[in-house]
């Protein structure tokens, strides 16, 4: 080997270590156009998973998780849980599932760790089953049930108080993939707090994401369900706390995922109220964003740019799209997504996935594949 192929193979074994282990190559499957979820007696749908390698999609209806193939035939669902299920990602190391379970009675709010190779059949139960585990994220606890105003009682789970620091109002949006400023390397679970939409303050016109490593939450932390005895086990801080200015928006990120082939963060949100805000309900991070140390008492705090494509606000500068996605995103690879959209039918809740195709266009972001 001479010195110039001596040079270039030093470099490409620098980039591979910066990019970090390649991802393993989805074999393709047939993507329908349009996946009919079926009709649930339960909560709308709030986050999907999509499992192109095993044929499968992971749907949370809120008090329920439904398992079905890409025909839409249902394989199982598991339940008897009473906590708020919402958004939904898969761990590519494990294959588990990971989604964001509130329980804002008991303060408390947890990941939950769920076996979705093991849901086989309806009416599965999620309590006392190793199936359906939990670790706990005690940096959220700390800021929904602060007592902002100091008059010694924290008000609960109510928009319309100073309580609550930076308006959490909990935890929604989940997805793994890079650490912020990174396009490569260690996948990080994201957890995007839930931001109550009070127009009296000034504190909730950020989204709020947290990153954790979280490769050893099965055998560090994760616990059975137990909603009489619920329990504390989970990491003390988060490993990064980043701030995003969105403006307002109602109850924060509900859906977050992370595209592989963008290399950027996707956020679909609830609609605003403040009218000094363009509202819009799909925002942007990329990956490389270099994040900006942020002058507060929390240790490791950061804030982050918005995409620079988009609808751009000219009052506020903000950046985002009028688009639907708020209660399911899944990147599958090559531009591609489904979308969710809720209904009812019968007096159930239906969820209908549509096949769509990343643009990127300020005024169509995804069109029909």
């Amino acid at each position: 080997m001479n010195s110039r192929q001596s040079a270039l193979s030093l470099v490409l074994s620098l980039l591979s270590c910066i990019a970090g282990p390649a991802r393993a190559e989805t074999p393709p499957v047939d993507l329908p156009a349009v996946i009919d979820a079926g009709a649930w007696p339960a909560g709308h749908v709030q986050g999907i998973a999509v499992d192109r390698r095993n044929g499968h999609i992971y749907l949370s209806f809120t008090r329920l998780l439904v398992k079905i193939d890409f025909k839409g035939n249902v394989i199982g669902t598991i339940g008897g849980f009473t906590g708020h299920l919402g958004d939904l990602d898969i761990d590519e190391t494990n294959g588990r599932i990971y989604g964001s379970l509130e329980y804002k009675a008991e303060n408390a709010f947890y990941i939950a760790i769920i076996d979705g190779g093991r849901i086989d059949r309806t009416d599965m139960k999620a309590q006392d089953s190793d199936i359906f585990q939990t670790v706990h994220l005690a940096e959220v606890v700390k800021d929904y049930s602060a007592d902002m105003n100091a008059d010694g009682r924290f008000d609960g789970d109510k928009a319309d108080t100073p309580d609550h620091r930076h308006g959490c109002s909990g935890i929604d949006g989940v997805s793994f993939g890079p650490r912020f400023g990174r396009t490569g390397g260690k996948q990080y679970l994201t957890v995007a707090y839930g931001i109550y939409s009070n127009t009296a303050r000034a504190d909730n016109d950020d989204q709020i994401l947290l990153q954790y490593d979280a490769s050893d939450w099965l055998a560090r932390h994760a616990r059975p369900l137990d909603e009489a005895a619920p329990h504390r086990s989970g990491p003390e801080a988060a490993d990064g706390k980043y701030f995003i200015h969105t403006g307002n928006t109602t109850y924060g990120v509900q859906n977050l995922e992370y595209d592989h082939t963008g290399q950027r963060w996707l956020m679909g949100v609830y609609a605003g109220k403040k009218t000094s805000f363009p509202n819009y309900t799909l925002f942007s991070v990329e990956a490389v964003a270099l994040p900006s140390p942020v002058g507060t008492t929390d240790a490791g705090t950061f804030s982050l740019p918005l995409s620079p494509i988009g609808k751009q606000d000219a009052a506020t500068g903000v950046r985002g799209w009028y688009q639907k996605a708020d209660v399911g995103i899944a990147a599958l690879g090559d531009g591609l997504f489904y979308l969710a959209t809720d209904g009812k039918r019968d007096g159930k809740q239906t969820a209908t996935l549509t096949l769509q195709r990343w643009t990127g266009a300020a005024d169509k972001p995804f069109e029909d594949k």
